[in-house]
């Protein structure tokens, strides 16, 4: 098995944070999004993964520190790891073609911007397999319509009358990605463009129209990182299932003075807390240090001084420098407030 993670994009709508660090190498409950849904999808698929393959942009933002950050990802779980490059952000399926080398054979095709948590058999008598969450408003997703025998016979995009509320999540199973390769081919060969770009729906048509199935995998929890908000959400949702499942989040490396920690929260080696209440739902970074300080539903990155702070719904960067009354803040790597 293999996995393809196309994570090319900058992530626009969650800056000021990803100006500096690609958006999927921000930090959600203590662990960056792309290693957190890389792992979850090796969790559920429950069989040895072989490669996987990630597709990055421009060399000046996605650079060493990165290709070596997911090179250990790969390794950690037991897989070889590819690394490719979209030169230009030409689409879904031009970046998945990025990676043509590596698209034979059983693979999960995964887009780096959201985390999921599920725990299901896959099925590996159909063809290909999309996952979905049912969702209250369909008609801003993108969602499948289903036959008879609950197979995919077609994609619809943010439907005005109601199709179904099964919203595609971004991530795929294809018994052999070649197939989906070729029809790829063939979309960029014949130019096939629907809003501006290369997309991989135009591939999953091409499939459908030639007799493959398509059925559903379904997810219990699917969380975005699209913007600060619902990734500070995120990071709330996903503290309360790493609790539940009894994961060490605290490290035994912190400095607590007359400091208080409410749970669940992540805190990283090497923080220091002097009169300072920390939770519920904060991820703090290593190297922070907060001093006369209470904060709640937050995501602090690493090296950061906070101090004098009553911080809710915030997100601060790495290596930045707070001291302020401001309650809902949203700062980026080596920024100072004072």
């Amino acid at each position: 098995m293999k996995i393809i993670v196309p994570m090319a994009g900058r992530g626009s709508r969650l800056r000021p944070h990803t100006l500096t660090v690609p958006k999927p190498l921000i930090p959600v409950a203590g662990q960056p999004i792309v290693h957190r849904l890389v792992s979850d999808i090796a969790k559920v698929l429950g069989e040895p993964i072989e490669e996987i393959a990630f597709i990055l942009g421009d060399p000046a933002f996605f650079g060493d520190d990165v290709v070596s950050s997911l090179t250990s990802l790969a390794e950690s779980l037991g897989a070889k790891a590819s690394i490719y490059r979209q030169d230009e952000p030409l689409g879904t399926g031009h970046a998945i073609m990025s990676a043509a080398p590596s698209l034979s054979g059983p693979a999960v095709i995964a887009y780096a911007d959201t985390l999921i948590r599920a725990d299901f058999d896959l099925d590996k008598d159909a063809d290909a397999a999309i996952w979905v969450k049912q969702v209250d408003r369909p008609e801003a997703y993108g969602v499948v319509k289903l036959n008879d025998n609950k197979e995919i016979v077609e994609l619809v995009e943010k439907p005005q009358e109601f199709v179904s509320d099964l919203a595609v999540i971004g991530i795929y199973y294809f018994k052999d990605v070649g197939v989906l390769k070729n029809e790829l081919q063939y979309v960029l060969d014949n130019n096939i463009i629907n809003g501006g770009e290369y997309q991989i729906n135009d591939g999953i048509k091409r499939m459908m129209a030639n007799g493959k199935v398509f059925v559903t995998g379904k997810v219990d929890e699917w969380m975005d990182c699209g913007n600060k908000n619902v990734t500070v959400e995120t990071n709330t949702r996903m503290l309360g299932f790493l609790e539940k499942d009894g994961e060490k989040l605290i490290s035994g490396a912190i400095t607590q003075e007359n400091a208080t920690i409410i749970p669940p929260c992540y805190i990283g080696d090497n923080v220091t807390l002097r009169n300072t209440t920390v939770g519920p739902n904060v991820s703090i970074g290593d190297d922070c240090i907060l001093e006369d300080t209470t904060i709640k539903n937050s995501l602090v990155q690493t090296k950061t001084v906070i101090k004098n702070a009553t911080l809710d719904n915030a997100m601060i960067g790495n290596n930045a420098v707070y001291n302020g009354s401001h309650t809902t803040i949203s700062i980026g790597d080596y920024s100072v407030l004072e």
